[in-house]
């Protein structure tokens, strides 16, 4: 699910931060930029508030359980807003713009 609002170097700099690595399950295949907030929800293309996921996590954030695990959408859910506000602590902000 490539949003076509995030720039390059955006994309690029997600995929460095989180060590080009799924940051929930460390796989380095088909990773893709999910946003924590949605969009719709009043969520920014800000680093704060996307995430690096491999494909299989990203369905599953998303709903769709490709793998068979024992892990709803909530919980997914959680540990992706666990990952960015431990992060960027204690001044996390999906919302707005990019800080300091």
């Amino acid at each position: 699910m490539i949003s076509a609002n995030i720039s390059k170097k955006t994309r690029r700099a997600v995929y460095a931060r989180d060590g080009y690595a799924c940051a929930l399950c460390d796989s380095t295949k088909y990773l893709q930029v999910h946003h924590c907030v949605k969009r719709s929800q009043g969520g920014t293309d800000s680093m704060q508030n996307l995430i690096c996921l491999c494909a299989d996590c990203h369905a599953l954030a998303h709903g769709i359980d490709l793998r068979g695990v024992e892990m709803t959408q909530a919980d997914m859910e959680q540990a992706i807003t666990e990952y960015l506000a431990d992060y960027y602590a204690p001044d996390w902000n999906p919302w707005g713009k990019e800080g300091p």
